[in-house]
């Protein structure tokens, strides 16, 4: 059992199977080799990739039903280089899994990877989620909203909470003491429809860091404004 086993049984979340575990490994080699050529990552130690990358990005199953149905469906906002949605799909392979991002060539190592790992039911959004989560087949339809991205929660509420359907959640990836960050963000949950459920803390025996999980039920649809266009969520948080 490896370092990325061990960490996950301290998280309480399922080993991983050995089809699972050369699917993180092709995807440590597929990450490393892309990024010589474009900035994917600025980590690039493998056994940083393990911890930083996929052991982080799995900490969001914490905030996941347990078991996890099939068909759960799960929203990665700004993932980048496929984090937290893709070790996500690899650990849990019955969810369907959509990741919005802006930059195409990001999008084309996404659905390289995609194809590398043999993932199924995963769509690939290339766009800003500012504009995304205004089409009909994306808004307001997910289980779960998610964004590793750093930025504050008021931000990252109004480019997640407008995917998740009315009952799902959007769960953000918080380092450090947040308390007053949940605090300021309280009308930013309402003005969304949102009502803040937790903020759970991951073990730091798993992985340290100080790391917690906002996690914000959508309780009322999203008023149709929102989020704003482009680049006004981040200029001017609710």
């Amino acid at each position: 059992m490896g370092p990325l086993s061990d960490s996950l049984l301290k998280l309480g979340l399922p080993l991983l199977t050995p089809i699972q575990a050369r699917q993180f490994t092709r995807y440590r080699e597929e990450l490393l080799s892309w990024n010589k050529h474009m900035n994917l990552t600025a980590i690039t130690d493998p056994a940083e990739v393990e911890s930083l990358h996929f052991l982080d990005s799995l900490t969001v199953a914490l905030a996941m039903p347990d078991p996890v149905p099939p068909g759960y469906s799960v929203c990665d906002v700004g993932t980048g280089a496929g984090f937290p949605g893709v070790p996500l799909k690899i650990a849990f392979p019955q969810i369907r899994l959509a990741l919005v991002e802006s930059t195409a060539k990001r999008t084309a190592f996404l659905s390289h990877l995609v194809q590398a790992l043999d993932l199924a039911d995963v769509a690939i959004h290339t766009g800003r989620a500012e504009e995304l989560a205004h089409q009909p087949g994306l808004r307001e339809v997910f289980d779960l909203a998610t964004a590793r991205a750093v930025a504050e929660a008021r931000v990252l509420l109004e480019l997640t909470l407008p995917f998740s359907r009315v009952g799902g959640c959007a769960v953000l990836m918080k380092k450090g003491n947040i308390a007053q960050e949940v605090a300021e963000a309280g009308s930013a949950i309402a003005v969304l429809g949102g009502r803040l459920e937790e903020v759970r803390r991951v073990p730091a025996e798993a992985l340290p860091g100080d790391r917690a999980l906002v996690v914000v039920e959508k309780a009322w649809p999203t008023p149709s404004r929102y989020p704003r266009r482009p680049g006004i969520p981040a200029k001017r948080p609710l």
